[in-house]
């Protein structure tokens, strides 16, 4: 297991610092290193180095082979603003209280207008736990904080960046840091600018891809037609274009003279918009990219069972601040520097159907081991959420949605899958629970409870199904209840 340590050891220090101290000397503490956390949207865990088949992302890959990979990274939920509140706060979604998206109010608190308080999802679906945010304990810890892209959390007050940086030609991170270092602070950029993976993709009709349909390995929720493979080349291309965003930015930290002292976080805020991904339980929408560079410590990759909720502890490591007690996630800080190799047993997940306050929803909990995922659903029968960019063609430019219907009678698994995602508008019946293997069924098509299994998988999801109920009661999830293996487990 992981173990929490409440300051960066003396050799990364010195590394980060590019400091020499004389053998024996008393030493002044090194100063704190900046931090830039480049989060994309809805990429998952897809690029060159983990193996995307038809894919090429020469930054991120180069980003990873100076850094430490983590082949097995999960976020608490798989939607814009409950998974970054995951991020901030170091909790997971039933405890910190923001479930699903929130309205994104790109401004200080202090400029919110009387309306955009009154609004009903922004005092709704907000962050309720007390705990200092990722942001707020670091701008105490004397930090210049700023923000790209959108905030996208509520409510703004807890997000106190000095700076909300809008467009100026790419040149945002030379700007802030040169501010920051006039001010002699080290900074934090959240970086959330990257969007191409995000629908609506680039339209393959009118314009080229940068990603052949015919070389893409589709997956088997999809059908395997034209207009698939289409769709997800066109996300596989906005995932190159994240790639060369990347390099862009990182570029301008190498410009900046400042990249030896900077920590780099790499990362996706869930999966995309397709079947089995955003807004579900399963992998495609909870397994993320995440890269983590911290200068002096070798590169490496590790299949680690890590959380985006380990981020905050992480970044409070490296930034010489106190470990925050009573935390669920672990700094991966001994990851990188390969003084650990374990990471959690578990990971789990949350998906609630309850929206800007609803008191109605269908919940959904999921577990993960090294190998096998659990899935776990209550009230059945109450309303289950799909953003819209999943379904609808004329904002968004969903292509799959349609197409799965249309071909409903020569594919019929896929509809099946998209049905059960969609129970209230296509018939479908989500199942109270299904487990699959990760390993032989990546792309979880084969439910591993509609058969009996050897005593040794019995056993493995037996023991997924008692940590899932053990977590939600450790959560005080009372909004959810976990239905019961049936009979032979």
């Amino acid at each position: 297991m992981l173990c929490r340590i409440a300051a960066v050891s003396l050799s990364r220090a010195l590394a980060i610092a590019g400091l020499a101290f004389a053998r024996g000397a008393a030493a002044e503490p090194a100063p704190r290193p900046n931090i830039l956390f480049v989060l994309t949207e809805d990429q998952g865990a897809h690029m060159g180095c983990l193996g995307t088949a038809g894919l090429e992302t020469p930054h991120m890959d180069a980003l990873a082979a100076s850094a430490t990979l983590f082949r097995t990274a999960w976020v608490g939920y798989p939607v814009c603003s409950a998974s970054k509140a995951c991020l901030l706060t170091g909790l997971d979604s039933t405890v910190n209280g923001l479930l699903n998206n929130t309205r994104n109010y790109f401004k200080p608190a202090a400029r919110l207008t009387a309306a955009e308080l009154a609004d009903g999802a922004y005092r709704n679906a907000r962050i309720r736990t007390p705990g200092p945010t990722l942001v707020e304990h670091l701008v105490a810890a004397g930090y210049h904080a700023g923000i790209t892209g959108k905030l996208h959390v509520a409510p703004n007050e807890r997000f106190p960046y000095h700076e909300f940086l809008g467009p100026d030609g790419g040149r945002q991170l030379l700007n802030f840091a040169a501010r920051a270092r006039q001010a002699g602070r080290p900074w934090f950029l959240f970086h959330n600018s990257i969007t191409h993976a995000h629908r609506p993709f680039v339209n393959g009709d009118r314009e080229p891809l940068g990603v052949d349909p015919a070389a893409v390995r589709l997956p088997a929720f999809l059908p395997d037609t034209p207009v698939a493979r289409q769709d997800w080349a066109e996300y596989l291309d906005g995932v190159e274009r994240n790639d060369a965003a990347l390099g862009r930015l990182l570029a301008l930290l190498d410009e900046s003279g400042q990249a030896g002292r900077t920590v780099v976080v790499f990362m996706g805020d869930h999966g995309p918009a397709f079947p089995h991904g955003k807004m579900t339980p399963y992998d495609l929408g909870l397994h993320v990219p995440l890269i983590v560079r911290i200068p002096g410590a070798a590169p490496r990759q590790t299949a680690a069972l890590v959380h985006e909720i380990d981020l905050l502890p992480t970044l409070l490591d490296v930034a010489q601040i106190d470990p925050v007690a009573g935390l669920p996630g672990r700094s991966l800080v001994p990851l990188v520097e390969g003084r650990e190799t374990a990471g959690h047993d578990y990971l789990f997940a949350t998906v609630s159907g309850r929206a800007f306050g609803a008191k109605r929803g269908m919940e959904e909990r999921t577990v993960r081991d090294a190998r096998y995922q659990l899935i776990a659903r209550s009230h059945l029968d109450e309303p289950r959420i799909l953003n819209d960019d999943s379904v609808q063609w004329k904002t968004w430019r969903c292509r799959i949605h349609d197409e799965i219907v249309r071909q409903r009678d020569t594919h019929p698994e896929p509809f099946r899958i998209l049905a059960e995602h969609l129970p209230h508008t296509l018939g479908g019946t989500p199942p109270a629970l299904e487990c699959y293997d990760l390993e032989a069924d990546p792309d979880e098509m084969h439910d591993l409870l509609r058969s009996p299994q050897p005593p040794e998988v019995a056993a493995r999801i037996t023991a997924l199904h008692t940590a899932l109920a053990a977590w939600a009661e450790a959560n005080s999830d009372e909004r959810f209840a976990c239905p019961p293996l049936p009979g032979g487990f």
